[in-house]
């Protein structure tokens, strides 16, 4: 290959890359300015706060967990007191709690704007056993008794102190014991309780023992519909006779229990796909449904107290998305995130990449062009004045374009075009007629 050769092939070179490297640069701006818009990868672990070891909620998230190992999600399970500290929990985005059961009726809204609502996941009968040689009928029957409503932090004791409240029961007519479980079991069992409030959406060892004792009953909620109305989270639970125990037939008689829902609630930057998965965790656990609750009745939209989560409302009402169904979950969440990048990056490429060719064109057919100008006007002087002085200097400037053309370096493709350009150069000469050879 020739000096001229190479020469050639250098500027055709950058001929191409005044064209392209402009729209590379676009599209990796466009590339950073779609990762903005890219939700960062999810978290590999989760923690979900639940209850007491022994109680529902624990249960539940034992459930999860075991579910969302297939996915690839670990998931820890922190026990607290209850609701209350589980929000409190929430509330405080340095506690490592992602997730987290709360008790319908327990959280505020208003106060916590930046908490969500998942799903509410389950029923859980509040249960009220009492001293049956004082048993009353009702629960305004407890004033001035011992009253077992669990430990500060609990949903069972928010719940009970409403309800006692609501019966005009208060610190100053009656004692709030603050114990739980076993503890509040083994103070009723030895009179050292009168009433035990026990919030749970099974029957616990404990509360089953409590309910064979002969010395112990469960109240009847007879005006569960009153409360029903009262309290918009609470749901009348019908249990019918014998459904707690076949072979003592307990109830003896059907009875009417209240619930509140439990429900899952995360703070507002959980990850969306991280939502997804927890939905389809509960879809898992708790569809079949229970005693308390028929079966498909959960995971519901409704019965929550904070607001439904977008990403929850958009699985509820069109399940997981089509990726999510067909791929492993972190597999269909890559592809998501790529997805996301390329939409626009691609809108951005098909306008830019039919642009390029034309742009690459224009830029080396101009190299030719841009001399026709100059002979136009060298031609426009010839016959605005012609005087053999000003055929000589027309010559000269003839000579000046045609040493410069000489300089120009095309691809193939186009010489044609760049010799056309000489023999319009040689025409013009003529037109001047000074002589000098072509």
């Amino acid at each position: 290959m020739d000096k001229n050769d190479g020469e050639a092939r250098g500027h055709s070179m950058w001929d191409i890359l005044k064209v392209y490297v402009p729209i590379t640069l676009l599209v990796i701006a466009g590339f950073v300015v779609a990762w903005q818009f890219v939700d960062p990868a999810p978290p590999k672990t989760i923690t979900i706060a639940t209850g007491s070891p022994d109680g529902a909620y624990s249960a539940s998230a034992r459930a999860y967990q075991k579910v969302l190992a297939e996915a690839g999600l670990t998931v820890k399970i922190r026990h607290t007191a209850g609701s209350v500290e589980n929000l409190q929990l929430l509330n405080d985005s340095k506690s490592g709690v992602d997730v987290a059961f709360v008790q319908g009726g327990v959280g505020d809204p208003f106060s916590a704007p930046e908490l969500m609502s998942l799903a509410s996941v389950f029923l859980e009968p509040l249960w009220v056993f009492v001293r049956a040689e004082a048993a009353p009928e009702r629960l305004n029957g407890l004033r001035g008794k011992r009253l077992a409503i669990g430990p500060a932090g609990s949903g069972t004791r928010v719940l009970a102190r409403t309800l006692l409240v609501a019966n005009g029961i208060d610190t100053e007519n009656s004692t709030f014991l603050p114990i739980s479980g076993n503890d509040a079991a083994r103070a009723l069992e030895a009179g050292e309780a009168d009433a035990a409030f026990f919030v749970n959406a099974r029957v616990s060892e404990t509360m089953n023992r409590l309910l064979r004792n002969p010395q112990i009953r469960v109240l009847n909620f007879v005006r569960a519909e009153a409360y029903k109305s009262t309290f918009s989270y609470l749901t009348r639970v019908g249990v019918p006779e014998g459904a707690l125990a076949l072979d003592a037939n307990i109830p003896a008689k059907p009875m009417s229990l209240i619930a509140p829902t439990a429900t899952l609630v995360a703070r507002e930057d959980l990850h969306p796909a991280i939502v997804d998965l927890i939905l389809g965790a509960t879809a898992k656990v708790h569809q079949a449904g229970n005693l308390f609750s028929p079966v498909g009745m959960f995971p519901s939209p409704n019965y929550v107290d904070f607001p439904l989560s977008d990403d929850a409302r958009r699985y509820f009402k069109s399940g997981p998305t089509f990726l999510r169904r067909v791929l492993p979950f972190w597999a269909a969440v890559m592809v998501e995130r790529l997805l996301i990048m390329l939409v626009p990056l691609i809108t951005i490429m098909i306008p830019l990449m039919k642009i390029a060719p034309p742009a690459y064109r224009w830029g080396v057919r101009r190299k030719i062009f841009r001399w026709y100008k100059e002979l136009r006007e060298l031609e426009a002087e010839l016959y605005a004045e012609d005087t053999p002085a000003k055929r000589a200097e027309l010559a000269r400037r003839l000579d000046d374009i045609q040493r410069q053309v000489g300089h120009v370096h095309v691809p193939l493709s186009y010489a044609e075009s760049l010799y056309h350009l000489r023999l319009h150069i040689g025409f013009v000469r003529q037109l001047v007629g000074s002589g000098a050879s072509f």
